[in-house]
């Protein structure tokens, strides 16, 4: 074989050597896998943004503050990172070290970050005082959504390839993508992907806008459903080529086999009724993946909670899988709806399910969708698994759909 047909064969498959994540139930993978194992959620009323929704909502917040943060990473203390670079640098770290990468740049390496918030959690709190307060014009700087990506990547030490994703509830996912095509056209080696969302009022006001935020517990794929809970987050996985991972006799995580984006052109916020872009994302990362819909072992859902969002998915899986559905479920009623680092946390849980060969619960579920019938996991299921499929769809009807495999 030629060394350049070799290098291509190398390339073409996406191993996942390294994963961090900080989240509402952990502040690290193992702690995220000990509350999905125990049914732990970590839903609870808000406390670190202020907002007269406080004792209406409930939220997937996690419990560390910026203070906390940013001693953990040992900053200077009156720094400009917002919350959003602050997350998004303790899982980033998280999954370097978990990768083993101690040389950062040996090899052709990139960073793809995602966010919805960006800097607003700091520029919606000192916007009337920028004009006249010199201490927080800071934070100007920091407002727009690329910023907290290049703080990520200087703090890894990153001087190739970096970009940012903003493609609402399916951000993550995208940069997952995204990653994972760099390596295998052969224009990178090595590519940290994921995101990074915090709470903020912007995105409470906005959700209560649209009417879709639930008061209580959220119920996934219920009849009942009466919206989401928001979440914030930050999770990211290195993906590397099947060269480096022969070469420096690597372990792999999992293998990235499918994914794929489409988009219904239905509405700006809502999912069609036939599940146009949830239907086109599934089947054309089965064909990436070159796999049959029979064998996806493990669905991890978009699963919002949301009456739209639930019934347009699951009308999508019953299309997709016919009468022969795939065990699954939704994890955002452990973590919240984390926007857009949903396809990331998603993702480090699709790998752990791999991994421990474990189907996670749909918590809070009593009553199936009239419409569909669909019936989550509701506890534990332990079964053999090599392919989970995860979805993650965001406004505009930007669909996409990751499929990860055993070893």
């Amino acid at each position: 074989m030629k060394k350049t047909e070799q290098n291509r064969v190398l390339n073409t498959r996406i191993a996942i050597t390294g994963m961090g994540i900080v989240s509402a139930i952990g502040h690290s993978v193992s702690e995220n896998l000990d509350a999905l194992l125990n049914s732990k959620p970590g839903i609870t009323s808000i406390s670190s943004v202020k907002t007269h929704h406080a004792n209406t909502i409930k939220v997937g917040e996690v419990k560390r503050s910026n203070a906390d943060l940013i001693k953990a990473l040992q900053l200077p203390e009156h720094t400009n990172y917002t919350r959003t670079a602050l997350l998004g640098c303790y899982a980033a770290k998280q999954a370097i070290q978990n990768a083993n990468i101690t040389a950062i740049n040996s090899y052709r390496t990139g960073f793809i970050s995602s966010t919805s918030v960006g800097g607003m959690d700091k520029t919606e709190i000192h916007l009337k005082d920028f004009a006249t307060n010199k201490a927080v014009q800071k934070y100007i700087k920091s407002h727009h959504a690329g910023d907290s990506t290049q703080k990520i990547a200087d703090t890894l030490g990153i001087d190739g390839f970096v970009t940012t994703i903003s493609t609402a509830c399916s951000s993550a996912a995208n940069a997952i993508m995204l990653g994972a095509k760099l390596i295998k056209s052969g224009r990178l080696d090595r590519v940290i992907v994921g995101g990074v969302d915090p709470l903020s009022k912007f995105t409470i006001n906005g959700f209560k806008t649209l009417m879709i935020l639930s008061e209580s517990d959220c119920r996934p794929f219920d009849a009942d459903r009466s919206g989401l809970n928001l979440g914030e987050a930050a999770a990211y996985l290195v993906l590397e080529s099947q060269a480096i991972v022969e070469k420096e006799n690597k372990k792999v995580l999992a293998y990235i086999s499918g994914y794929a984006n489409a988009n219904d052109a239905f509405h700006q916020t809502a999912s069609s009724e036939t599940g146009e872009g949830a239907y086109l994302a599934m089947t054309q990362a089965l064909k990436t993946a070159q796999l049959n819909p029979s064998q996806i072992d493990y669905i991890n859902a978009h699963g919002t909670a949301t009456a739209n969002n639930d019934l347009s998915e699951s009308v999508a899986i019953k299309r997709v899988f016919g009468e022969t559905i795939p065990d699954f479920s939704s994890t955002k009623a452990f973590t919240g709806h984390t926007l857009a680092a949903a396809g990331a946390i998603e993702a480090v849980y699709s790998v752990l399910a791999l991994q421990n060969q474990v189907v996670f619960p749909n918590l809070n579920f009593k009553t199936t969708i009239p419409e569909t019938g669909l019936q989550p996991v509701t506890t534990i299921k332990r079964k053999p698994i090599k392919h989970v499929l995860s979805n993650s769809f965001g406004f505009g009807g930007n669909c996409s759909t990751l499929i990860f495999s055993k070893l």
